[in-house]
C-alpha cells in the first residue's frame, strides 16, 4: 500500500507546486500594494499540504521517526512564520513573506532528505535568523540616519573582506570562512547588505562622474579582496550588483556599456590567472570527455536531472548524495532528481516572482535611498539564482555559490533572510507614509 502512496505522493507534490507557481503570478497585481486578499490564504494551504506531502513520503520510505520530529519543526517554523509576521506587522508584503516561507520549506525538506546532522543546524540557523529579521522592520521605520553613514558601511565592508583575506580558512579552496566558538561564518555573505547600502548611501544625492568613480574605486577594492580570496562567484556578484545599481541611479547606459566591458576582461584575466578557473570552464565546454575528475561533478548534476524526468524519482529513490557538495552547490540538481524537473521548473519561477515584486516595489519607493537598496538586493538575488541554476544545468559554468534559501549554509540562509526584511521594512515604511500623506489629502 505503501508503494502506491509514494507513486502518487511524486504527482501530487508537482501538482501542489505548480498550483502555488499560478497562485503567485494571480497575486502580482496586489503584490506591490499592501492590500489583503485571499489567495495569499490559498498559498499558505499549499505550502503546508506540500510539507505534509513530502514528509510523509520520507516516513514511508524509510520508517524512521526522526523524521515525524523534523516534520514537526519544519511546520512549526512556517505556521509562526506566516501568523506572526503578520500578526507583528499589519503591512508587510505577504507575497514576499510567503515566497520565503515556500523556498524555506522545500529547503529544510531537501537537507533534511539529503542529511539528519546538517538538517538540525540548519534548522537552529533558520530559528536565528527569523528572530534577528523579525527586528528589522522595526528599526526601519525608526531609524533616520542610515543615509548619513555611506563611508563607514565602506569602511567596514572592506574591513571585514580583508580580515577573512588574512585569517579565513580555506573552503573548498576560497578563503572565505572565519571560524568563532566553533561555528564558521561567511562574512563576505553579510558584507552584501554593507555593499548595497554603500552604494546607495553614495549615489542617492549625487551621481556626477566625481562620485560615480569614487564609488567605482572603494567598490573595486570590494571585488578586489574577493579575487584575493579566490571567492570569484561572490565577488561576481559583487560586481554586478555595483553595475546594476550605478545604472539604475544614473540612467546613463554608457557606465553599463563600460561594466560590460570591464566585466568581459575581468573574466578574460580570471582564466588566466586562475587554474581552477580554466578547470572549470574545461568541465563546461566537455565534461564528458573528464567525467573522472575535472567534468566529474556537473556530469553527476546532469545525470542526476536527467534521471527525475518530469516527475522525478519520489524522495529517497534517486541517489543525489554521489554528486560532491550536493546539500550547498547542487541542491537544484537533487530537487529534479527526485521531485521532478517540472517542480524545479516550478521552484525558479517562485524565485522569479520574487525578483519581479521586490522590482514592483521599488518602483513605488520615493525615496531613492532605499529604492536603490531594493534595486539592489533585487539584482543579487536573481543573479545569485542565475549562477546556482545555470552551474548546475551546463548553462555557464560552475561558480560554486548557494541557491538562496533553499542550499544548506547558515550564513546565505541568514543573509538573505535579512535582506528580504528589509525589503519588508522599507515596505512598511512606504505603507505608513502612503497613510499619512492620504490622511493629510482627506484634511484638505
Amino acid at each position: 500500500m505503501s508503494e502506491y502512496i509514494i507513486e502518487l505522493s511524486k504527482y501530487c507534490i508537482c501538482g501542489l507546486m505548480i498550483l502555488y507557481t499560478l497562485s503567485c503570478f494571480a497575486a502580482l497585481p496586489y503584490a506591490a500594494s499592501g492590500q489583503k486578499h485571499w489567495i495569499y490564504v490559498i498559498q499558505n494551504l499549499l505550502m503546508f499540504a506540500v510539507q505534509i506531502v513530502c514528509f510523509v513520503d520520507l516516513v514511508l520510505v524509510t520508517r524512521e521517526i526522526e523524521y515525524l520530529f523534523l516534520f514537526a519543526f519544519v511546520e512549526i517554523f512556517l505556521l509562526v512564520a506566516v501568523t506572526l509576521v503578520p500578526l507583528i506587522y499589519e503591512k508587510c508584503n505577504r507575497q514576499l513573506l510567503n515566497n520565503i516561507c515556500m523556498l524555506m520549506g522545500i529547503g529544510l525538506m531537501m537537507v533534511s532528505r539529503l542529511s539528519y546532522a546538517k538538517a538540525i543546524k540548519q534548522y537552529v540557523i533558520v530559528l536565528i535568523s527569523l528572530m534577528i529579521s523579525l527586528l528589522i522592520p522595526f528599526l526601519f521605520t525608526r531609524i533616520r540616519f542610515l543615509k548619513k553613514m555611506t563611508w563607514l558601511y565602506a569602511a567596514l565592508g572592506i574591513g571585514l573582506l580583508g580580515a577573512v583575506l588574512i585569517l579565513g580558512e580555506l573552503t573548498h579552496g576560497a578563503n572565505i570562512t572565519i571560524e568563532i566558538g566553533g561555528m564558521a561564518f561567511q562574512p563576505s555573505e553579510f558584507v552584501k547588505i554593507l555593499f548595497l547600502f554603500f552604494l546607495a548611501g553614495a549615489l542617492w544625492e549625487d551621481t556626477s562622474f566625481w562620485r560615480v568613480a569614487l564609488t567605482a574605486v572603494l567598490a573595486g577594492l570590494h571585488v578586489i579582496i574577493l579575487v584575493l580570496s579566490t571567492d570569484l562567484g561572490g565577488a561576481l556578484i559583487f560586481f554586478i550588483a555595483y553595475v546594476l545599481v550605478v545604472f539604475v541611479a544614473t540612467r546613463n547606459y554608457l557606465y553599463l556599456l563600460a561594466g560590460a566591458i570591464g566585466g568581459s576582461a575581468a573574466a578574460v584575466a580570471a582564466y588566466q590567472l586562475f587554474a581552477h578557473v580554466r578547470v572549470r570552464v574545461l568541465a563546461w565546454q566537455d565534461p564528458w570527455s573528464y567525467i573522472d575528475n575535472q567534468g566529474y561533478h556537473i556530469t553527476q548534476s546532469l545525470f542526476a536531472i536527467g534521471s527525475g524526468s518530469w516527475f522525478g524519482m519520489g524522495l529517497l529513490k534517486g541517489n543525489p548524495n554521489v554528486i560532491p557538495y550536493v546539500s550547498a552547490d547542487f541542491i537544484f540538481s537533487s530537487i529534479c532528481e527526485e521531485l521532478g524537473v517540472i517542480f524545479g521548473v516550478c521552484l525558479i519561477l517562485v524565485c522569479v516572482n520574487c525578483f519581479i515584486t521586490i522590482m514592483m516595489i521599488a518602483l513605488k519607493i520615493n525615496d531613492r535611498f532605499y529604492q536603490l537598496i531594493v534595486y539592489g538586493i533585487g539584482a543579487m538575488y536573481i543573479f545569485q539564482i542565475f549562477l546556482t541554476v545555470g552551474g548546475g544545468i551546463k548553462f555557464i559554468p560552475l561558480t560554486g555559490v548557494t541557491l538562496p534559501f533553499i542550499s544548506y549554509g547558515g550564513s546565505s540562509v541568514m543573509t538573505t533572510m535579512m535582506m528580504f526584511f528589509i525589503i519588508q521594512g522599507i515596505f512598511i515604511r512606504l505603507q505608513q507614509e502612503g497613510v499619512k500623506h492620504s490622511g493629510k489629502a482627506d484634511r484638505r
